[in-house]
């Protein structure tokens, strides 16, 4: 499949704009939601932490939405969210016992229940194979990035988002800076020329280490690497897709094109251990753009070692933060109220819905996710990747089928030996014991 690599400035800030506060919505003949009623009923598929906060933002985001349905692989997750959201959504929570679901199967329950929208957080690698029922059923979608682990998975998004835009749908991405006003104010400013042609930057995420949780008797290989799903690239894309991805949208959308090149380095120091996974700690990669801008991608997750999350965009005039200032001849610092971005992705999500003016984000996402797959793969492999090269790729990281029980971790990649057209599942040489 060959895409354009060129992506027009006009469909960033087309994106971008879609998503400002206070946009007023018109209503679409093709609007799937049931109008005249202001119910919006969610259902959340994946209920760990990030799941169970975005139904919280969903219900903050505006009156009159409750949550219906609620799903997950494990019970007891499922179990313990309904705890927490029980407590905080107080008479918003109206998922019954019959709405209740776990197993592999979940997601499908939920979103064939009486449901408006359905939240995904789950690992990554499911969101194709969930997204894409819920639009084919004809619900509304919030998705949390990213959105695939690999090439395969991510082009089927930009299916997904004609469907979505053939039905009337909306679909909303978990890159929450599209929609906080700081961001969006300073980013229209770079690209009405405040800082001249974007020419550099850099943007970074860099932190200590994250969660773990140790397995216990009786779990398989399968249902230990789900709970500690960070750790697998195969499951989570690797750090560099699955948080720094939130980075690299916003250069994306600064430079107002994609990438074409990628090149750099990345590696495994501090955690090496079996119970890591194969994901790599560090990651140092730059991004070439079309019109000649140069990206430099950096993020770690190393603990005792300096943090740093946030973007640096330097224009021919002027240089800015994307996020609240810019220095130069048009000078500017943001100073007005910035509502929770959790929240404001939301309430943009809602009111498209009742305005019936879709909000459709599955194509911008699918293209900042391949953008972040060539970050991962230049490390990986040490070797030069275009987008044409990431794009095309016939890497497929996903198991032959979705079943507890044995599974083999594959090698941890090792720059100048692994390959970017890999299949691990289908290659058994490259599988170590689990």
């Amino acid at each position: 499949m060959k895409i354009n690599p060129l992506v027009s400035r006009r469909n960033f800030v087309k994106s971008s704009a879609a998503a400002a506060a206070g946009l007023a919505f018109m209503p679409s003949e093709n609007f799937a939601w049931a109008a005249g009623s202001d119910a919006i009923r969610y259902g959340l598929v994946g209920c760990g932490g990030r799941g169970t906060g975005a139904a919280v933002n969903a219900v903050e985001a505006a009156s009159g939405v409750t949550l219906a349905a609620m799903g997950d692989v494990f019970e007891d997750r499922l179990d313990s969210s309904k705890a927490k959201l029980k407590e905080q959504l107080g008479d918003a929570y109206q998922v019954s016992s019959e709405r209740e679901f776990s197993g592999w199967d979940a997601y499908k329950h939920v979103i064939d229940s009486e449901v408006d929208v359905v939240i995904f957080a789950t690992p990554p690698v499911f969101r194709p194979l969930h997204v894409a029922y819920a639009v084919e059923k004809g619900r509304h979608v919030f998705m949390e990035k990213p959105i695939g682990v690999d090439p395969a998975g991510v082009r089927a998004f930009f299916d997904v988002a004609d469907e979505a835009d053939r039905k009337g749908l909306s679909i909303v991405a978990g890159t929450q800076r599209r929609h906080e006003r700081r961001y969006l104010e300073v980013v229209q400013r770079i690209h009405d020329g405040a800082i001249g042609e974007v020419v550099a930057g850099q943007v970074y995420w860099n932190q200590g280490g994250l969660w773990k949780v140790d397995r216990k008797p009786g779990w398989s290989d399968m249902e230990h690497q789900l709970r500690n799903w960070l750790y697998y690239t195969h499951l989570s894309g690797d750090h560099v897709v699955e948080q720094h991805i939130h980075n690299i949208d916003v250069a994306n959308w600064a430079v107002g094109e994609t990438p074409i090149k990628a090149s750099g380095v990345g590696g495994r120091q501090q955690r090496v251990s079996p119970e890591y996974g194969h994901i790599f700690d560090h990651f140092a990669v730059n991004l070439e753009y079309p019109g000649g801008a140069t990206i430099l991608s950096m993020c770690k997750q190393q603990e005792n070692t300096a943090k740093f999350v946030g973007e640096h965009i330097i224009g021919a005039k002027g240089t800015s933060n994307a996020a609240s200032w810019i220095k130069g001849e048009h000078a500017f610092r943001f100073d007005g109220e910035n509502p929770n971005p959790y929240v404001q992705e939301h309430a943009n999500l809602i009111e498209s819905i009742r305005g019936g003016n879709p909000i459709n984000e599955a194509r911008r996402m699918a293209e900042t996710n391949i953008s972040a797959i060539m970050v991962r793969e230049a490390a990986y492999t040490g070797q030069e990747i275009t987008w044409e090269d990431a794009m095309n790729s016939t890497q497929n990281l996903t198991p032959a089928a979705w079943e507890f029980g044995d599974m083999p971790i594959f090698a941890a990649a090792v720059p100048g030996e692994t390959a970017l057209n890999r299949r691990p599942f289908e290659e058994d040489e490259m599988a170590v014991s689990g």
